[in-house]
């Protein structure tokens, strides 16, 4: 049987659009006016797309083929609930195509429905668009179809993508606050120093009267921003892509992130965040029945710290020559201390996923508590630098006026 996009009219004159499968298109125009609806369009899902391009390329052919985070989350949320209830994978795969309002998810849900019904395992026709479905995400399917729960499976999979993109909103949220409170901060200093300070300057050099060091310092700042502020943002500029540029060196960016994990607290909530995101995943992979060193590969693969990941070597290669998971935890000791611990609990219970499980729960919620303290912590202390930068530049006008006024009345 093939699938057919449609338009197709109700009975109040409204527009539907959907997917339908059928052999024919005459029979998928007989389904349609049986459910009381008036084709309008009958379009081969398989063959082409909405532009006449050949099926999975219509989206491609606009530059926008492959799935974002969010579409993704949603789509592995919708199959886990349908698949869970046990609806065949192919009739939930129709069903999120059809209730799609993004053509391109709809193309692409249908293209793996088509290799499905050719008779490919799940996680192989995912495989097709790895930009789409990561490596780690078809390595949980095909975990999962091996061990014949892929309901259960995807179930976990969708908490675990909906924790970690929750954790990555919280990381972006917590920084985008008091960095545009200190761009907007400087942004004002920079005009004080630019275009107020001079004007005022002025006024003083008629006066053959010695001005105070203090606005000696930010005349002369002034003066370097009046004639070198362009240079000095262009210097900026190429040492922030230098900078950006040189954190794709592996070797340049293993020592900036073990520099940073001994940042006292920035440290500590980017161990707490690698920790949530390798717990998390390794509990995913291992309940879903992948091999322990499967799963421990595949979680070290999500961890955004490399000093983190290249030391978790160590434990990979500890447990293949038998030890225990919390003894090259131990070992590598880069990963919170309350991890090893709960490790070394679910391997004597046999709960392991268990208790990785309420672990990154708990690390998940000690990050989110510890960036709400620092930006309750860090906009005062933004604010009141501001003011002291505010202060200094009245100061440095305002010695002098005292100054000069005390001499007129002198004279």
């Amino acid at each position: 049987m093939a699938t057919f996009e449609y338009e197709a009219l109700d009975l109040t004159g409204r527009n539907k659009r959907g997917v339908i499968t059928a052999d024919t298109p005459k029979k998928a125009r007989d389904q349609l006016r049986q459910q009381r609806l008036t084709p309008v369009k009958i379009t081969n899902a398989r063959t082409k797309g909405a532009n006449g391009a050949s099926f999975g390329q219509g989206a491609k052919a606009r530059g926008a083929k492959h799935l974002k985070t969010k579409e993704l989350v949603l789509i592995t949320r919708q199959l886990a609930t349908l698949v869970a209830t046990g609806i065949p994978l192919e009739e939930a795969l129709n069903a999120v195509a059809s209730q799609s309002d993004s053509e391109k998810v709809r193309l692409l849900i249908l293209q793996v429905r088509e290799r499905i019904l050719e008779g490919w395992r799940f996680a192989d026709a995912l495989a097709e668009d790895p930009k789409s479905f990561p490596a780690l995400y078809r390595a949980v399917i095909a975990a999962g179809e091996t061990s014949g729960d892929l309901g259960a499976v995807m179930e976990r999979l969708a908490t675990m993508l909906e924790k970690n993109r929750n954790m990555q909103n919280k990381a972006m949220t917590a920084l985008i606050y008091p960095l545009a409170l200190a761009i907007v901060a400087m942004g004002v200093v920079i005009a004080l120093m630019r275009y107020v300070v001079p004007k005022i300057v002025v006024q003083f050099e008629d006066f053959d009267a010695e001005l105070p060091v203090l606005t000696q310092v930010v005349i002369a700042i002034s003066n370097a921003l009046r004639d070198y502020g362009l240079l000095m943002a262009g210097v900026i500029l190429i040492a922030g892509l230098a900078g950006w540029q040189g954190m794709k060196r592996p070797g340049i960016k293993r020592h900036v992130d073990r520099a940073v994990l001994r940042i006292p607290v920035l440290g500590k909530l980017m161990r707490a965040l690698d920790g949530a995101r390798f717990g998390r995943t390794l509990a995913t992979l291992f309940a879903g029945g992948a091999p322990l060193i499967d799963a421990l590969l595949g979680a070290q693969r999500t961890l955004a710290n490399s000093h983190i990941r290249d030391q978790l070597d160590t434990t990979i290669t500890m447990v293949r020559e038998g030890a225990g998971l919390s003894q090259g935890l131990k070992r590598a000791a880069v990963l919170p201390p309350m991890m090893t611990h709960m490790v070394a609990a679910g391997e004597k219970s046999g709960e392991l996923p268990a208790l990785l499980d309420k672990t990154a729960g708990h690390l998940e919620e000690e990050f989110e508590t510890a960036t709400t303290v620092a930006l309750r912590l860090l906009e005062p202390v933004i604010i009141v630098a501001m003011g002291l930068i505010v202060m200094v530049i009245v100061l440095s006008i305002l010695l002098p006026t005292l100054r000069l006024n005390t001499l007129a009345s002198g004279g």
